[in-house]
């Protein structure tokens, strides 16, 4: 586990830059450092040890000495792929995962990445054809960002480290603003840092004289069929992916919440010390007594961490800096504090994000069932009574209305909905000039309408274990139910724009790995394929799921209901002094250069009222600002200040 950096074409101070870019990602990998000055790349490598403790250092030869690697991950199946390589007469110098992706990838090409079991972002220079590959995992789990600046290419595992190669000019993306007040994360290619990109999960971009092509190796799409297997097949699975999750040379502890997700991990995985966060804001706020019972009853360890509300505000500014753009989900900063409670005795935590979205989590998958109880109404009059109860005032039962008169296309953007068109409009300087949120999902949606899939499929475990699951013929989107459509939404947006990225720079901020087994290729292999019933059924979420782990947890745990990772800034922000900070930055020139802030007090001073919730309006806002002070005024005034 480690940061990457690097940049293509010759400097007279290409020494310095990349030391440079190693340092301002060194939380990535406080271990060593490493770096190649080829004539026309340059490689940069911060290490966090973790596998083959001595000899894992990059950047990385091939066995041919024709590919230099800097990677970013873990690969859980490098002993099998190993094992193959020398079967094919490679030898090996190390025991590392890094020899053996790099030899993969020398022995296959692209096609390396079938091969793949695990979490990565690289980077490999070919020196014969004078290319470089960039390859992000298949669901986003690491970060890949690149740009081009002044005739080189440039490429990190965080934008801080483009922002410190030389001639990049700091301009926000406004368009990336519009679209984060609905979505609360970054949701475009292009980055709140303008000319600066990320690459997206499952793609592979080759660079070569000065163009770059991008090719997608790998989508997300649900493939619903009938599965009659049972849970005991899934716990198989599961259990087989854990299993190589805990591959390290090093203690792997785990995150712990009051949920069935971070509870079967931390039973069934095996490990000594499971970690937790809190809130001292009354058991609505606090699951901390709930994941004690999960440790009791599997012996394990377990570290508690109470967030008090000055800490919480005090860690805003490191916060919005280690996740290089803007999060207005705030349990990123729970995420904080639980990854630096963690760092403080193991160097590596399972965690359980993905199961909500592979398996059908999420309380809002039960909201198309729900809007049957009006299905026989014909749809122009649910449009039209939706229309007219959008006008009326935010009584119960309205939004019940408005969203009965809507398609999934047109209602539903993920996991969170922050601000519609019409209030972005309202509170932006200049109004929404872009895409709506509608118009920019609506490629995704056809997408899965259109994508086409044949007959029976089989999907091969690397073990040679095959999964049958019947799907009828033609067009594959016409057969997703809604909830399903809504289920892809957030496997390929919420997913890697919110949940990933929020865990891979909370933890990486404090020198922490964090894994996700059920991210894993083997488990989505059968995961995609399930169908509805199968993730909700009988008002439940996750059912198959809960089946399939329910030995190791206790009763309780397995039917909670989902309540996510709670945060009491819905309470802070009616109290005084929390009231009296955000007014302060919602009236600051960060603020009127952006937005119209007699809008933003508004929506303060009805929340400090009690009038509405708009807590999560509020916070996303407050969290822009927050960065972008962080970015462009405390980092532009530092910089000056250092160069004088």
């Amino acid at each position: 586990m480690c940061g990457i950096c690097g940049f293509t074409g010759h400097r007279n101070d290409q020494k310095a830059v990349i030391e440079r870019m190693m340092k301002s990602i060194e939380h990535r990998g406080p271990d060593s450092e490493g770096s190649f000055c080829g004539g026309e790349i340059t490689l940069g490598f911060r290490r966090l040890s973790i596998i083959d403790l001595e000899d894992g250092q990059q950047p990385m030869e091939s066995a041919d000495g024709n590919l230099q690697i800097v990677f970013n991950g873990e690969i859980y199946d490098y002993k099998e792929l190993r094992a193959e390589l020398e079967a094919a007469g490679i030898s090996f110098r190390t025991h590392s995962d890094t020899e053996v992706l790099v030899n993969t990838i020398q022995q296959y090409g692209e096609k390396a990445l079938d091969k793949l079991r695990g979490m990565f972002g690289f980077a490999v220079w070919n020196e014969k054809e004078q290319t470089l590959m960039l390859a992000r995992d298949f669901f986003g789990i690491k970060p890949v960002y690149y740009a081009q600046i002044d005739g080189h290419f440039v490429f990190a595992s965080e934008i801080k480290s483009i922002l410190a190669f030389p001639g990049y000019k700091r301009e926000v993306n406004r368009l990336a603003l519009e679209q984060y007040l609905s979505f609360q994360y970054s949701a475009l290619e292009e980055t709140f840092f303008k000319g600066i990109y990320k690459l997206m999960p499952g793609h592979v971009l080759i660079y070569r004289d000065g163009k770059y092509e991008i090719k997608s190796y790998f989508k997300a799409r649900l493939t619903p069929g009938q599965w009659e297997e049972g849970a005991a097949q899934l716990e198989t699975v599961l259990d087989d992916s854990v299993k190589h999750h805990m591959l390290s040379d090093v203690e792997v502890g785990a995150f712990l919440s009051g949920g069935v997700d971070s509870g079967y991990l931390a039973a069934a995985s095996g490990a000594d010390q499971a970690f937790t966060v809190g809130f001292d804001e009354g058991n609505r706020y606090n699951e901390v007594e709930k994941a004690a019972q999960v440790a009791k009853a599997a012996g394990l360890k377990h570290h508690v961490k109470i967030i008090s509300k000055e800490e919480f505000w005090n860690s805003l500014p490191d916060v919005m800096y280690h996740m290089d753009e803007p999060s207005g989900d705030a349990s990123a900063v729970a995420l904080y504090f639980l990854a630096q409670e963690a760092a403080k005795h193991v160097k590596v935590v399972l965690s359980g994000e993905g199961a909500d979205e592979l398996f059908g989590g999420y309380n809002i998958y039960r909201e198309p069932e729900a809007l049957k109880m009006v299905g026989w109404v014909p749809f122009g009059i649910r449009r039209a009574v939706g229309r007219l109860a959008a006008k009326m005032p935010d009584v119960k039962g309205r939004d019940f209305l408005i969203r009965a008169g809507k398609k999934v296309e047109e209602r539903f953007i993920g996991n969170a909905y922050i601000y519609g068109e019409k209030e972005k409009n309202q509170i932006l300087k200049g109004g929404v000039t872009g895409q709506t949120t509608q118009e920019y999902l609506n490629p995704f949606y056809k997408e899965i309408e259109n994508d086409r899939f044949f007959g029976k499929t089989d999907r091969t475990k690397h073990t040679g274990k095959v999964y049958r699951i019947e799907t009828k013929s033609g067009s594959l989107g016409k057969h997703l139910q809604d909830m399903e459509k809504m289920q892809s939404v957030d496997l390929n947006y919420w997913l890697p724009g919110d949940i990933l990225q929020k865990a891979d720079k909370m933890s990486m901020a404090h020198s922490l790995e964090v894994r996700v087994p059920f991210l894993d290729r083997d488990v989505w292999a059968l995961a995609a394929g399930l169908p509805k019933d199968a993730k909700i059924a009988d008002g439940t979420t996750k059912a198959i799921f809960r089946k399939a782990v329910s030995k190791y947890i206790p009763q309780d745990t397995d039917g909670r209901k989902k309540l996510g990772f709670p945060i009491p800034i819905r309470v802070w922000l009616r109290q005084d002094d929390w009231y009296q900070m955000v007014k302060e930055l919602f009236t600051s020139k960060e603020a009127e250069e952006f937005f119209h802030t007699e809008k933003l007090l508004q929506l303060l001073r009805e929340h400090k009222e009690g009038k509405k919730d708009n807590s999560r309006k509020i916070w996303t806002v407050l969290a822009f600002l927050i960065w972008y002070h962080t970015f462009f005024y405390k980092e532009s005034s530092e910089h000056q200040l250092h160069s004088n």
